[in-house]
């Protein structure tokens, strides 16, 4: 079968998902194409896993003449294609203008915070794919009662996971002593793209408040660090967190792009996420498979998958995150129950498998094949 995978632009969670189903897919004998945005194509080597890697300029935002010469390349691009599965409502509605069917659409986010006539535009092009699509996926319980509300004809919770990631190649000793910080200092790992969504102004007001637990006092009185705060990620807020970071001198440290999140998993003694929204949350999936005790928002995807496993507050309240935070720390019981919690979490995560077995029977149905 010929499956023509759509993606905007992309760093994340979102280009990894399209990586990981193109390898997949050309496994299963498919023969995929992949097209989007050279730099994403670029930064995801899509051309690596066996697919055929088509440039298309489609932007994160509306563009009114560049997404008029995007429809027009997909509709030439489409046109021998036997299924084709866009991912975001951006790329979707173009695929649909571009009159691609069948046509799968996978929503992966909430649409962006916009002011003014442009905050109408990601409503219309729900409904465009909404209408125009024959499957539309959600990532997130929210997502796909949206999407229902927005007159889609058949929507299903899509199955998505995070890769198996490699094992650690340093040992925590080593990694902590490369962030300068003994073995006893307690390390809060948060893996995230520094931007709006993720509530990282809401981890730096939690993180002055954030101890090691009912004895914090007299430990610090006793001269012990408080808790760091490692966050792995880069992006827009960098400049802004780092400059209230340095004038606060809070106990936060930002590590940029990194390439050994496996070692930072195991080096680190909690994982959180403040996000404002997420998905499914595939960096929760790995601190699980990790063994970590989980903080997190209860926000998009995060309850569907991890009620019963993560440590949930509400978005967005930054007492909230620090009490969850220093709860755990302050409890060996309690995290050493959320460790045990997260390696059975882990057992039963969606794999890529499941991943690729839903996608193959949505596209058998729509073809016959």
């Amino acid at each position: 079968m010929r499956v023509a995978l759509v993606i905007g632009t992309s760093s994340g969670g979102v280009g990894n998902h399209v990586r990981s189903l193109s390898e997949g897919l050309v496994a299963r004998g498919h023969r995929v194409a992949v097209i989007g945005p050279p730099e994403t194509g670029e930064h995801f080597g899509f051309a690596a896993t066996g697919a055929r890697f088509a440039a298309v300029d489609i932007g994160a935002l509306p563009r009114p003449g560049t997404d008029v010469v995007a429809a027009a390349k997909l509709s030439g691009l489409l046109a021998r294609a036997d299924v084709v599965h866009a991912h975001g409502i951006r790329a979707g509605a173009l695929c649909a203008l571009a009159g691609a069917a069948p046509l799968v659409v996978t929503v992966h986010n909430a649409p962006p915070e916009l002011s003014g006539p442009r905050a109408l535009v990601f409503p219309a092009l729900e409904r465009v794919v909404a209408r125009r699509a024959d499957v539309v996926l959600g990532v997130s319980s929210d997502l796909v009662d949206r999407m229902r509300s927005r007159g889609a004809r058949r929507v299903l919770p899509a199955v998505v996971t995070a890769p198996p990631m490699p094992a650690a190649r340093t040992s925590r000793a080593q990694v902590r002593a490369g962030l300068g910080i003994s073995d006893a200092r307690p390390l809060l790992l948060v893996v995230a793209r520094l931007a709006a969504q993720k509530g990282l102004e809401v981890l730096l007001d939690a993180a002055s408040m954030i101890s090691a637990g009912p004895d914090e006092p007299a430990a610090r009185a006793a001269g012990a660090e408080p808790p760091l705060i490692a966050v792995a990620g880069d992006g827009p807020l960098r400049e802004a967190l780092s400059q209230r970071i340095d004038a606060e001198d809070l106990p936060v440290r930002l590590l940029g792009h990194r390439s050994d999140i496996p070692d930072l998993l195991a080096a680190a003694d909690m994982f959180v996420l403040p996000s404002l929204w997420e998905g499914p949350s595939l960096v929760i999936m790995e601190a699980l498979r990790a063994g970590l005790p989980v903080v997190a928002t209860r926000v998009g995807g995060i309850p569907d998958l991890y009620e019963d496993v993560a440590l949930l507050v509400p978005p967005g309240d930054a007492v909230a995150l620090a009490d969850g935070a220093t709860r755990v720390l302050g409890d060996p019981g309690l995290a050493a129950k959320m460790r045990a919690d997260a390696a059975r979490a882990a057992e039963r995560l969606p794999t890529v498998e499941d991943t690729l077995r839903q996608v193959d029977g949505i596209y058998a149905s729509l073809t016959g094949r």
